[in-house]
């Protein structure tokens, strides 16, 4: 007897400690760089303009889906959703951060609509977000707004006061891009679909637990809205959507087999639990509250692009516009030149099945263009697809993306523009304007051969893995042509005219977006060299000299430039865009480790909370690009350079970490505060130097890093 009840108690002890233990997804907070930067301490100058927050959106989502139903307080800009914002617009069904999507917007409301202003005022004081739900109570029409979602559908909870005639809004007019066509009618009695076409053309499917009386087509103007009236019950208003981009019927079809015969509770709840168990796959110990909200939201940040766009039946409309199904699923391309830095490293960690389907994606629409596509600049699907087969997501078609990238580096094409003059000259020249300004438009020919050059050196990893020993040889000749821009009057890397003369209207200090640098100035653009660093310090007379270049990097004051991309300063280093994220890691190899740390922890200290809400992001988040950095650099292991198979090892913010890579978990463990390295081991075996492969994780092994 006495054993028994001892049994039950420790029983009962045991739940109840695992009911009131914190779930990860409880340090989420889907607010976090939503806010626009204002403060100039914050920014780096006086802006005069909007200065740019991370551009996130709030609302729900669950990983790499097609649906991201979320508030819109602002059409065309960025996520469509700023804090500082006080009105609603509607609901939108896709996002991402960048200027496009926020399709099929939808907004409850009553009584009378004008189709110029029918947006609600609300107050953060009454809105809430968690993953895989928001909420928000719509003041003007006085209704509590929930939302949560599976990979392809929506599902809108409604309350409105009692009595009040309820109505919904389909702007179908607004996205974020011109909407080329719409259009929404009625099935049945308690159904209506339709689709929206801008960019792309997304279906939808709905069904409501009230029933229609009609659907009202309102005008002013040239202005036209569609709304919704439905015949009053005394419930909730529930509306589950489908979505496809492929027609109505799949939209349908999404919807019975996601999310039909299931409450709002329930697919919440199915939400929430498949946010848990990606978040749970990386586990910290130690580091202070803040810490550990920044490191998961930072986490979840970097899981919601790419997105999908095949059905559940494997159906997707391709580059051509067809309609295939090749038995996986389709996702949007990622943004490459943001995020193969580290992002795409972090999802095939931990997603490699969705790594994989993205790898097909690519290789789907370079089979139909002749060539593997690109985001924004740079070729860097190569150290994408390189790096991930390199890891071993190898469940594609490896061949394919091999040819294709060996074409983007040999025949002229829109992946690598000027790619001829490269291979000819060695470099992408420029032409020498008088007086350039910021928004310049010329061949940014500094920032493409160095980006080339790194392309080139992922090629031929792959290249060599597959045997391919002469274009391996080729591709690693070109891979030094980025000392074809090292001046060394500057020690800095310069814009070229085409016989070989140096730009001579030259301030390392002035940025630009397209002319000799992308989005970047001299010092953000000269320390990229991520297969060679050795090879860049060598350019330089001394280990010293070249550690003084970084000292001046990393305080030579920004010069007040106001310019879009450029926020976030430690001196001349920008962390409010991309181009130079990997620069801290650079005194390693002039045998300063520990003034690398200092950088890195500054960064992680200050950037990814900044504002008076401690809600905006030092720049934006560019799909998960920034958010990815603070993860990798959190736990000391960062992707310096993303086609090679290994980390660079730094401080953790964290005591532990254990990591779960696929069948084994690896732990790290930090010894010690110190921002200077002694000692790291794995598995009790000593590591020389500062890299660890991906292999060696894989065996899952424990990483101690002890400092002094």
């Amino acid at each position: 007897m006495i054993k028994n009840f001892v049994s039950i108690t420790i029983l009962l002890l045991v739940t109840t400690f695992s009911q009131g233990q914190k779930q990860l997804t409880d340090y989420v907070n889907p607010f976090l760089g939503t806010a626009t930067l204002w403060d100039s301490i914050d920014i780096g100058y006086k802006p005069t303009f909007r200065t740019w927050g991370a551009e996130v959106f709030p609302g729900s989502s669950v990983p790499n889906a097609m649906v991201q139903l979320t508030p819109v307080t602002k059409f065309r800009s960025g996520s469509g959703y700023q804090y500082e914002d006080t009105v609603i617009y509607g609901f939108a069904h896709t996002s991402k951060g960048h200027w496009n999507l926020c399709h099929i917007p939808l907004l409850p409301a009553t009584g009378d609509i004008s189709p110029d202003n029918y947006y609600s005022s609300y107050s953060h004081k009454n809105e809430s977000a968690h993953p895989g739900y928001y909420q928000v109570y719509l003041e003007r029409y006085s209704v509590n707004a929930e939302l949560t979602s599976t990979l392809r559908c929506a599902f809108h909870k409604y309350t409105y006061k009692a009595g009040q005639g309820k109505r919904l809004i389909a702007d179908l007019a607004l996205s974020n891009e011109r909407v080329r066509s719409w259009e929404i009618e009625q099935e049945g009695e308690n159904v209506f679909k339709g689709f929206q076409q801008a960019g792309e053309k997304m279906y939808f499917y709905a069904i409501a637990n009230h029933k229609i009386s009609n659907i009202d087509s309102l005008r002013k103007d040239t202005k036209k809205i569609s709304v919704v009236n439905f015949i009053d019950e005394s419930k909730p208003l529930e509306i589950q959507i489908g979505f496809s981009f492929v027609s109505i019927g799949n939209a349908k079809e999404n919807l019975e087999k996601e999310m039909s015969g299931k409450s709002f509770a329930q697919v919440r709840k199915a939400a929430a639990d498949t946010w848990e168990a990606l978040l749970s796959k990386i586990k910290v110990t130690g580091g202070t509250e803040r810490q550990k909200r920044i490191f998961y939201s930072a986490l979840y940040r970097s899981f919601l692009w790419p997105a999908l766009r095949s059905d559940i039946n494997g159906d997707f409309t391709d580059l051509k516009g067809n309609v295939v199904n090749k038995g996986f699923n389709y996702y949007t391309e990622p943004s490459l030149w943001d995020d193969y830095r580290n992002k795409l490293i972090l999802l095939g960690m931990l997603s490699p099945s969705v790594t994989a389907d993205v790898i097909k994606s690519l290789i789907d629409k370079g089979e139909l263009t002749g060539f593997m596509p690109t985001f924004f600049h740079g070729d860097h699907a190569a150290p994408f697809i390189a790096g991930s087969y390199l890891r071993g997501i190898r469940d594609y078609d490896v061949k394919s993306a091999y040819n294709l990238l060996l074409r983007n580096a040999t025949l002229e094409n829109r992946s690598r523009p000027y790619i001829l003059d490269y291979i000819e000259k060695g470099y992408v020249y420029e032409k020498d304007i008088e007086k350039p300004k910021i928004e310049t438009k010329a061949t940014a020919g500094v920032t493409k051969t160095l980006e080339y050059a790194y392309d080139d050196y992922a090629v031929a990893l792959l290249a060599k893995e597959l045997g391919d020993t002469g274009n391996y040889r080729m591709l690693m000749k070109r891979t030094g042509n980025y000392k074809n821009m090292f001046d060394p009057s500057t020690g800095l890397m310069r814009g070229r005219l085409a016989n070989g003369d140096w730009i001579k209207d030259f301030d390392p200090r002035f940025p630009y977006y397209e002319y000799m640098y992308r989005e970047a100035n001299a010092w953000q653009s000269s320390f990229f060299a991520p297969h060679d660093p050795n090879g860049l310090v060598s350019l330089y007379k001394s280990k010293d000299e070249f550690e003084k270049k970084l000292d001046d990097l990393f305080s030579i004051p920004w010069n007040g430039v106001e310019a879009y991309n450029f926020s976030g300063f430690i001196g001349q280093y920008c962390h409010g865009n991309q181009p130079d994220h990997s620069f801290p890691f650079m005194y390693y190899f002039v045998d300063k480790q520990e003034k690398s740390q200092v950088i890195l922890d500054s960064i992680m200290n200050h950037f990814y909370d900044l504002g008076k809400e401690r809600l905006s992001y030092a720049g934006m988040d560019d799909a998960g690009e920034m958010s990815s950095w603070y993860v990798f650099n959190a736990i000391g292991l960062y992707t310096f350079s993303p086609a090679d198979p290994e980390y660079i090892i730094s401080v953790p913010l964290f005591d532990k970490v254990k990591f779960n890579l696929g069948e084994n978990t690896f732990k790290i463990i930090k010894k010690n505060s110190g921002k200077k390295i002694s000692k790291i081991t794995y598995g009790n075996r000593k590591i020389d130097g500062y890299f660890i492969s991906h292999n060696e994780l894989k065996k899952g092994e424990k990483l101690v890093i002890t400092t002094m």
